[in-house]
């Protein structure tokens, strides 16, 4: 994993919105300073760094730089109801290649 990368992990999950804008700017730059494409490992340890909202769009950058992953990108595991948002985008996103409607009806 290139140190860009587990720099950003290791900060663990995004803030929320009530953060002090100076870690909100940090993470950013912290996701800024990761090059696409990104490894399936790489996509697959960055999606454990979503936060509880969308801390002012970082979010979605953070989402559309796990998506630059060459190939089939890590499996992802169906989330359980009670999972957070980011979870449910990843899933409705790019965790159902390949399963059937029977598969998700389950």
């Amino acid at each position: 994993m290139r140190p860009e990368v587990l720099a950003f992990v290791v900060a663990g999950p995004l803030p929320d919105r009530d953060a002090d804008e100076e870690i909100v700017d940090l993470r950013f730059r912290q996701l800024e300073a990761i090059s696409a494409p990104v490894t399936p490992d790489e996509a697959h340890a960055l999606a454990a760094c979503f936060g509880p909202d969308d801390c002012y769009g970082v979010a979605w950058s953070l989402l559309h730089l796990i998506e630059t992953g060459p190939g089939s990108l890590p499996p992802v595991t169906r989330p359980d109801p009670d999972a957070d948002v980011w979870h449910h985008t990843l899933w409705n996103r790019w965790g159902k290649h390949g399963l059937t409607d029977e598969d998700l009806t389950h």
